[in-house]
């Protein structure tokens, strides 16, 4: 068993070239945009690309996206992302993102694949601290890093625009030996 990215049946994995479908399918989700950064659709090649560069090291590419999967039977089953990403190993920090497709939220997976990650950064690459930056509307979001443990340390006002309107963002914060 792999201590940092395993637990029961939930694994955090590596992405594969196989995965690229369901890949093209979140990141093409518009829906989903108005959480994140992007602003349009992405192609099987630019997936592909970002593929090849995934096999870096986190210190080399500065980000570490893995797939969360559900294992019953000799069955994985693809659920979501969750990504270190804007990792900087001078004062060692790193935001977090988690995407959980709509068919397993609220199954306990989200606050599960958080707590992995946040014992790999914590235990394996010795990070200080963890963040997040999520607008003050998506309430739900909200309550998952809260129940990972994550606390609220922030706003920063009128900061993304949604749907053509300023939202502010609550900046979440984790460190090490915070209980959840």
């Amino acid at each position: 068993m792999n201590v940092f990215f395993e637990h029961n049946d939930l694994l955090l994995r590596a992405i594969e070239p196989e995965d690229i479908d369901i890949l093209y399918a979140w990141e093409n989700d518009s829906e989903l945009w108005k959480y994140g950064s992007s602003v349009s659709p992405l192609s099987r090649y630019a997936i592909r690309q970002y593929l090849d560069e995934a096999r870096q090291d986190i210190y080399q590419t500065r980000q570490l996206r893995l797939m969360v999967t559900l294992h019953k039977d000799d069955i994985e089953l693809p659920v979501g992302l969750v990504d270190l990403f804007d990792f900087d190993p001078l004062h060692l920090r790193a935001g977090v993102g988690i995407l959980i497709a709509p068919d397993y939220q609220r199954l306990g997976i989200g606050t599960q694949s958080l707590r992995l990650m946040r014992r790999y950064a914590f235990e394996f690459l010795h990070l200080s601290q963890l963040y997040a930056h999520i607008p003050r509307q998506n309430m739900a979001s909200i309550r998952l890093f809260k129940k990972a443990g994550f606390c609220e340390a922030g706003l920063l006002k009128n900061w993304v625009r949604i749907n053509n309107v300023y939202s502010d963002i609550v900046i979440m914060q984790l460190f090490p030996g915070t209980r959840s």
